[in-house]
C-alpha cells in the first residue's frame, strides 16, 4: 500500500467516528487530497472512498453532508467509470427519498457530478454514458405528479444536462420532449418555469423533426387572441417561445410568419407580465432571424415605441421638483384607495425595459434601416432619457448607444475624400439631435444615482466619437457635470474614473478653444484627483492633465491662452507625485510622462523649476522601474521647439542611455535610440564628445538584420551625429560600415531601413572634409559583387542589387562632381565582356538611378550598351537593362523617348522588354514633360492591345493606366469608344488599365473615375471570358483599395457578380490525353475571381451585403473545384466571426460539405500532388469548422455533434483538428487573397 492510499485509509477510518468534528475534519482532509493532481487511487481505495462519501451524504450533521457533496466533484476525475455510475445510481435513488434534506443533497450532488464530467469534445464517453443513465430516471421523476419538490429538482438537473451535453443525448430527445411538453400545463408555476428552460436547451440540440414538432405544438396550443384561455397558460407558452428563441432562434425562421402575428396580438392584452414575455420573444427573434423578421419590423417597432413609455403609475408631464412633490403628496391618497394602482404592484417597468432591449436588438440586427431609425427611434429614445427607473434608464441609454455605434462611419472613411452618401445623411440627422440629447441629459449628469451618471458619460463619449466637434457649444453643461462627478466623495471611486476617462476622450475630439473658458472651473478638481490616494484615479487624472497641456498649449500653433495662472499649480501637482517614492508603478510612469509634456510645451514658463525637473528626470533614468517612461519623457523635452537647455544633464545622461542599448529589452532600445536621435538633432554641437563616443561604441552591434526597426533607428542616429559632430565618427566608421554593408545584403531589407542607410552614406561624404572618401565607399558597397566569381557559390538575392544600386545613386547625388565619372565607369563595366552577370546587373541598376543625376553624358554610347544588353542570354541582365533604359530615358525624354518608341515599332522580338522600359519611363518622368508625347504613346500602346501574349498586354495596360493619370479628363472618356468597338483583347486590356488607376491613397482622378465605374462594370456582361475576368480583377482592386468608388453601385453589381460564381456546363469541355479523357473547365478562372471579389467585399462593404444571399453562393462554392473550396472555407471562417447569426441559421447545411471534404479519400495510385491537395483541403475545412465552433450555439447542433464524434473516432482527423485548434488560439486565418497577375 503506497503512502497516499495509507493516508486515505486513515481518513476513512476517522469518517466512521461518532464525533461529528472528527468526521468533518476527515472529510475536509479528503477534499484536500482529492484536489491534488498527483493523487492516484487503487481499485480498493476507489471503492471504499465512494462508499464512504455516499454514506456521509446521509450523515445527521448538515455540515458533513455539504462537505461530502463537494468531494464528489474532484472525485469524478479520479475514479473509474463504473464507480462514477455507482455514485450516480445512489444519487438518483436518494432523489426519490421521503426525506427532503436527502433529496436536496442528492440534487446538489448530481449537479456537481455533471459539472465535473469531461465534455464530449475531449473524446471521453463518460459524460454520455452517465447522462444516459440519469435521463431515464429523471424523466420518470418529472412525469410523476405526487411530489413537486422532486419534479423541480429533476427539471433543474435535466436543464443543466441539456445545456452542457444536449447533443450527446440524441436517442432520448424524443422521450424528453414528450415528457416536458405536458409540464407546460402544470398547475405549479415553478414547474412550468423550469420546463420552459429545459425545452429551450432541448430545442437547440434536437434534430429538425423534433424541433418542428415542438414549434407546431406551441403554435397550435397558442389560442387565438379572442379564444378563451387561462392567462397562465398563454404566459407559459409565450415564455417558452422566448426561451426557444434565445437558445435556438436560428431554427425558428420558417415558423415566424405564423408566430409573430399571434405574439403581436397577445402583446396588446392588458397584462404586463405577458407583454414583457412577448417583447422578450421579439428580441430573441430579431437577434437570431433578422432577415425573416423583416416583414414584421414595422409592427414590432410600433409596439416597442408604444410600450417603452408605458408607465400608468407616473406623471411625466410636470418637471423637476414639482413632479417629485406631486408624487410625494399623492402617496397617502394612493394608499388610502385600494382600487388605485400601487407602486408595489407596478410591473410596468419590466415592460419598458423589455421594449428598450428589443429596440437595441432591432437596431443592431438591421443596420440597413438606420436612416429610418434615426428619424423614428432616435427622438423616442431621447424622450425616454427622463425614465424614472434606473434599470430601464440604463437599457434606454444602451439602445441609443447602439444606434450611435451603428452610425459610426465605415473604417477608413476619413482617409477617403467621398464619405458614403448614406453615412453623411445619418450623421446630418444625428447632428440635429445633439441639442435634444444634451437638454435631456443636463439634469441627469448631476443625478444622485452613480449608475445614471455613468450611463450619461458612456452615451456622450460614443456621441463625441461618432460626431467629433459636435459637443463644443455644450461644453459648459458637460464641464459642470464632469466637475460634479469629480467632486463626488462617495464610497465608489468608479464614477470619478468614468468622469476622467470621458474628459480625456473629449480633449481628443473637441477643439482647444472650447476648453479655454472652462479651464478655471475644470483644473482644480483634476488637480485634486492627481493627489488622490487611490492609484487608479491619480494615474487617470495625470493622463487628463497631460492631454490638457497638449491640447490647450499646442507646439505647432500660436498660444491663445496665457498659461501663467495655471503653470505653477500644475507643476506643483506633478512634482508632488514625482517626488513621492511609495507610489504605484502606474502613477510613477504617468507622472513622468506628464512632466515630460509640461516641460515640452511650457518649459519657457517654468523659469527656475526646469533644472530641478531635469535632475529629477535624470534620477528616474537611473531607476530600472521608471527608466522607460523617463527615456520617452527626455525625448519629449529634447523635441520641444522652445530650445530648452539640457546641458546640466547631458554629460551624465548619455552614458546611461548608452548602457540601455546593451539591454535585452526591445522597447527600451527603440525608445533610447529615438531619444538619442532627437537630442543629437537639437543639441548636436553641445554634446560632450567623450559621452558621444560611449554611445557610438554600442551602435555597430545594433546595425543588424536581427531587428530591422532597431537597425533603422541606429542608422538614423548615426546620420544625425555625422552631420552634427563628424569627428566623432572616426573611430567607429569602420565597424559600422562593415555591419551596414552586411545589412544591405539582406533580401528582407525594408524601404525605411534602405532610406536611412542612404541618408547615412550621404552624410558621410557630405561633411567637409568627408568622414569617408567617396571612392572608398563606392568600392566598399560594390566589392561583394565585383569579387564574386561567375557561377561560384550562392549568388546575392535580386533585391540586394537594387539596394546597392540605390546606395550608389545616393552617394552620387551627394557628390555631383563625381556622378559623371561614376556613370562612365558603370557603362564600361556593363559593356565589358569580362564582367560577370552580377556586375552587369548592378551596373545597369545603378545607371538607372545615377543616370538621372549624371545629366546627358555620353547618351549615344549608353543607348547602344542598353540595346545590346536587351539581347543578353541572361534574363537578369535583360531585365536590369530594360529598367535602366526606362529610368535613364525619363531624365532625358527628348532624346530617349522617340528612340524608345521607334525601337518598340521596329524590334518585335524585344518588344516586351522595351514596353517594360516605357512603363518605367512613364512612372519616373515629370508629367508635364510627357504631355507632348502622350498622343504618340497612346496610339502605339493601342496598336499592341491585340498582342497574343497576355504578359505583353498586361504591361501595355499598365502603361495605358500611367498615361491616363497624366490627363484623366482627356484620356478616360476615350475608354468608352474602345470598350464599345474594340476587339476582345483590346477590351480586356482597357479594363485591366482601369485597375491601374486605383490606388489606396486619395488621388485627383477619383471623382472622375467614380462617374465611369458603372459603365466599366457593365463589362461583366461581356461575352468574352477574359474581359469578364479582367473586370472582376479591376472590381476586386476597387473593393480592396478604394471601396467608396463602388459602394453606391453594389445593388446593380452584385447580381452580375453572383452570376459569375455559378458553374456553367457549356464552358466544360473534354480533352483526350492518350487513352484518358480529362475535363477542362474554362470558366474556373472567372469563378475564382468572382469568389475573390466576394471575400474582399466582406472586409470593406459588409453593411451593403445581404448576408443570406451571400451565403447561398458561399454554399455553392463549398462543393466546387479545389481552388474555389479553398477560398470559400476561408470566407466561411470569416463570416462566422463577422456575422454569426445568419451562419448559425444554416449551419447544418454548411457542415455537410465540410464533412464530405474531410472524409473524401484520394484514389490509390494517384500522384503525390493529389494527396497534398486533399490534405490542404482537409486542413482548410478543419479551420472553417474551428471558426464555426466559436459560435456558442453551434456546439448544440446535432449534425455538428455527429461530425465532431466522427472526427474524434478517426485518429488522423482528430490529430489534425487538435493541431488546428492549438494554432487558432488567435482568430482564424484571414490572409488576403490576391488575383494572379494582380498588381
Amino acid at each position: 500500500m503506497n503512502a497516499s492510499s495509507f493516508h486515505i485509509s486513515s481518513l476513512l477510518e476517522k469518517m466512521t467516528s461518532s464525533d461529528k468534528d472528527f468526521r468533518f475534519m476527515a472529510t475536509s482532509d479528503l477534499m484536500s487530497e482529492l484536489q491534488k493532481n498527483s493523487i492516484q487511487l487503487d481499485e480498493d481505495s476507489e471503492r471504499k472512498v465512494v462508499a464512504m462519501l455516499l454514506k456521509l451524504l446521509e450523515d445527521k450533521n448538515g455540515e458533513v453532508q455539504n462537505l461530502a457533496v463537494k468531494c464528489l466533484g474532484p472525485l469524478v476525475g479520479k475514479v473509474k467509470e463504473y464507480q462514477v455510475e455507482t455514485i450516480v445510481d445512489a444519487l438518483c435513488a436518494n432523489m426519490r427519498s421521503d426525506k427532503e434534506q436527502l433529496r436536496d443533497i442528492a440534487g446538489i450532488g448530481l449537479k456537481t457530478v455533471l459539472l465535473e464530467l469531461p465534455p464530449a469534445a475531449t473524446g471521453s464517453g463518460l459524460a454520455t454514458n452517465v447522462c444516459r443513465k440519469i435521463t431515464g430516471q429523471l424523466t420518470s421523476a418529472i412525469a410523476q405528479q405526487e411530489d413537486v419538490a422532486v419534479q423541480l429538482e429533476a427539471l433543474d438537473i435535466l436543464s443543466d444536462m441539456l445545456s452542457r451535453l444536449g447533443a450527446s443525448l440524441g436517442t432520448f430527445h424524443a422521450s424528453l420532449l414528450h415528457c416536458l411538453l405536458p409540464q407546460l400545463s402544470s398547475p405549479r408555476q415553478a414547474v412550468r418555469k423550469r420546463a420552459v428552460g429545459a425545452l429551450g436547451h432541448l430545442a437547440a440540440a434536437c434534430n429538425t423533426d423534433l424541433f418542428v414538432e415542438l414549434a407546431d405544438y406551441l403554435i397550435h396550443q397558442l389560442p387565438g387572441p379572442r379564444a378563451p384561455a387561462s392567462p397562465a397558460a398563454i404566459h407559459t407558452l409565450i415564455q417558452c417561445l422566448g426561451s426557444v428563441g434565445r437558445q435556438a432562434g436560428h431554427r425558428l425562421g420558417d415558423h415566424l410568419d405564423c408566430l409573430v402575428p399571434l405574439v403581436e396580438e397577445f402583446c396588446n392584452m392588458d397584462d404586463d407580465e405577458l407583454r414583457e414575455s412577448c417583447l422578450q420573444a421579439f428580441e430573441a427573434f430579431l437577434r437570431k432571424c433578422p432577415k425573416e423578421m423583416g416583414p414584421h419590423v414595422p409592427n414590432v417597432t410600433s409596439l416597442c415605441l408604444k410600450y417603452i413609455k408605458h408607465d400608468p403609475n407616473y406623471n411625466y408631464d410636470s418637471g423637476g421638483d414639482k413632479e417629485l412633490m406631486e408624487t410625494e403628496d399623492s402617496e397617502f391618497s394612493e394608499q388610502e384607495s385600494e382600487d388605485e394602482y400601487s407602486d408595489d404592484e407596478d410591473m410596468s417597468w419590466k415592460v419598458r425595459r423589455a421594449a428598450a432591449k428589443c429596440l437595441t436588438s432591432l437596431i443592431s440586427s438591421r443596420p440597413d434601416l438606420l436612416p429610418n431609425f434615426h428619424c423614428t427611434l432616435g427622438p423616442a429614445l431621447i424622450c425616454r432619457f427622463k425614465e424614472r427607473d434606473e434599470n430601464v434608464k440604463a437599457d434606454v441609454f444602451g439602445a441609443y448607444i447602439e444606434l450611435l455605434r451603428q452610425t459610426r462611419p465605415p473604417k477608413g472613411w476619413l482617409e477617403v475624400k467621398e464619405v458614403p452618401t448614406q453615412t453623411c445623411s445619418n450623421l446630418h440627422v444625428l447632428r440635429d439631435q445633439v441639442p435634444l440629447v444634451l437638454k435631456a441629459l443636463q439634469q441627469q449628469l448631476k443625478a444622485h444615482s452613480i449608475r445614471v451618471r455613468q450611463g450619461c458619460f458612456s452615451l456622450l463619449a460614443e456621441l463625441a466619437a461618432v460626431l467629433p466637434g459636435s459637443l463644443a457649444e455644450h461644453m459648459p453643461v458637460l464641464v459642470s457635470g464632469i466637475v460634479f462627478s469629480l467632486a463626488d466623495r462617495s464610497n465608489s471611486s468608479t464614477i470619478r474614473m468614468d468622469a476622467l476617462t470621458f474628459l480625456q476622450g473629449l480633449l481628443g475630439t473637441e477643439s482647444a478653444a472650447t476648453f479655454q473658458q472652462q479651464l478655471p472651473t475644470l483644473l482644480p478638481p483634476v488637480l485634486a484627483c492627481v493627489a488622490d490616494p487611490f492609484y487608479k484615479i491619480a494615474a487617470e487624472a495625470l493622463l487628463v492633465l497631460q492631454e490638457l497641456v497638449r491640447v490647450l498649449w499646442p507646439l505647432d500653433q500660436p498660444q491663445r491662452l496665457d498659461p501663467e495662472p495655471y503653470v505653477g499649480e500644475m507643476s506643483a501637482a506633478i512634482l508632488g507625485r514625482l517626488r513621492a517614492t511609495d507610489l504605484d508603478q502606474q502613477v510613477k510612469e504617468q507622472a513622468i510622462s506628464c512632466m515630460g509634456h509640461l516641460v515640452c510645451h511650457l518649459g519657457d514658463r517654468l523659469g527656475g523649476h526646469v533644472e530641478p525637473l531635469l535632475l529629477l528626470l535624470l534620477e528616474r533614468l537611473s531607476n530600472e522601474i521608471t527608466r522607460l517612461p523617463a527615456v520617452k519623457a527626455l525625448r519629449l523635452v529634447a523635441l520641444s521647439p522652445l530650445q530648452l537647455d539640457l546641458q546640466p544633464i547631458l554629460a551624465e545622461t548619455l552614458p546611461i542611455l548608452a548602457s540601455f542599448l546593451r539591454k535585452n529589452q526591445r522597447a527600451l532600445q527603440l525608445a533610447t535610440l529615438a531619444a538619442l536621435d532627437t537630442v543629437a538633432q537639437r543639441q548636436g554641437l553641445c554634446l560632450p564628445p567623450t559621452a558621444i563616443q560611449v554611445v557610438l561604441a554600442e551602435l555597430p552591434a545594433l546595425v543588424s538584420e536581427n531587428d530591422m526597426h532597431v537597425a533603422q533607428l541606429a542608422v538614423d542616429f548615426l546620420a544625425t551625429v555625422t552631420q552634427a559632430q563628424p569627428a566623432s565618427l572616426v573611430e567607429v566608421s569602420g565597424p559600422v560600415l562593415s555591419e551596414l554593408v552586411r545589412l544591405l545584403h539582406s533580401p528582407l531589407l525594408p524601404a525605411s531601413v534602405l532610406a536611412a542607410a542612404e541618408g547615412f552614406l550621404q552624410a558621410l561624404v557630405g561633411t567637409r572634409p568627408p568622414c569617408v572618401n567617396y571612392t572608398k565607399l563606392i568600392e566598399l558597397l560594390t566589392a561583394p559583387v565585383y569579387n564574386q566569381e561567375e557561377d561560384g557559390g550562392p549568388g546575392l538575392h535580386k533585391q540586394v542589387f537594387h539596394s546597392l544600386a540605390r546606395c550608389v545613386a545616393a552617394l552620387a547625388a551627394a557628390c555631383p562632381q563625381e556622378a559623371a565619372g561614376t556613370a562612365n565607369r558603370l557603362v564600361c563595366d556593363a559593356r565589358s565582356p569580362d564582367s560577370s552577370t552580377g556586375v552587369k546587373v548592378l551596373a545597369f541598376l545603378s545607371l538607372a538611378e545615377v543616370g538621372q543625376v549624371a545629366g546627358p553624358g555620353p547618351q549615344r554610347e549608353l543607348k547602344v550598351v542598353l540595346l545590346e544588353a536587351l539581347g543578353s542570354p541572361s534574363e537578369d541582365v535583360r531585365a536590369a537593362a530594360s529598367y535602366a533604359l526606362g529610368r535613364v530615358g525619363a531624365g532625358n525624354l527628348p532624346d530617349f523617348l522617340p528612340f524608345l518608341l521607334g525601337q518598340i515599332q521596329t524590334e518585335p522580338r524585344r518588344q516586351y522588354l522595351l514596353l517594360h522600359a516605357l512603363r518605367e519611363a512613364l512612372g519616373a518622368a515629370q508629367p508635364d514633360s510627357l504631355k507632348p508625347y502622350s498622343e504618340d504613346i497612346w496610339a502605339l500602346l493601342f496598336q499592341h492591345c491585340e498582342d497574343t501574349e497576355e504578359g505583353t498586354r498586361s504591361v501595355v495596360a499598365e502603361c495605358i493606366g500611367k498615361l491616363v493619370l497624366l490627363n484623366p479628363p482627356f484620356f478616360l472618356p476615350r475608354f468608352r469608344k474602345q470598350l464599345a468597338a474594340g476587339q476582345p483583347h483590346t477590351r480586356s486590356t482597357v479594363i485591366t488599365a482601369v485597375k491601374f488607376l486605383i490606388t489606396d491613397q486619395p488621388h485627383p482622378i477619383d471623382p472622375l473615375l467614380k462617374s465611369y465605374i458603372g459603365e466599366f462594370m457593365e463589362s461583366l456582361q461581356d461575352p468574352d471570358l477574359n474581359v469578364r475576368r479582367a473586370t472582376l480583377a479591376f472590381f476586386n482592386s476597387a473593393v480592396h483599395n478604394k471601396p467608396s468608388l463602388i459602394r453606391d453601385l453594389l445593388d446593380g453589381i452584385l447580381p452580375l457578380l453572383y452570376q459569375e460564381t455559378k458553374v456553367r456546363r457549356d464552358l466544360i469541355r473534354e480533352v483526350e490525353m492518350g487513352p484518358f479523357k480529362h475535363a477542362v473547365d474554362d470558366g474556373l478562372d472567372v469563378r475564382k475571381a468572382a469568389f475573390e471579389c466576394m471575400y474582399s467585399l466582406l472586409e470593406s462593404c459588409l453593411g451593403q451585403l445581404d448576408i443570406c444571399e451571400f451565403l447561398n453562393h458561399v454554399e455553392d462554392g463549398l462543393k466546387d473545384h479545389y481552388d474555389i473550396r479553398m477560398l470559400t472555407f476561408i470566407m466561411l471562417a470569416r463570416l462566422a466571426t463577422l456575422c454569426p447569426a445568419p451562419v448559425l441559421q444554416r449551419v447544418d447545411r454548411l457542415i455537410e460539405p465540410l464533412r464530405a471534404t474531410c472524409t473524401t479519400k484520394v484514389k490509390a495510385g494517384s500522384v503525390k500532388q493529389e494527396f497534398e491537395k486533399q490534405d490542404e483541403l482537409k486542413r482548410s475545412a478543419m479551420r472553417a469548422m474551428a471558426s464555426l465552433l466559436t459560435i456558442p450555439e453551434v456546439r448544440k447542433s446535432p449534425i455538428m455533434a455527429d461530425f465532431s464524434s466522427q472526427i474524434r473516432s478517426n485518429p488522423e482527423l482528430a490529430a489534425l483538428f487538435e493541431s488546428i485548434q492549438k494554432d487558432s488560439t488567435s482568430p482564424p486565418s484571414t490572409e488576403s487573397i490576391e488575383l494572379s497577375g494582380g498588381p
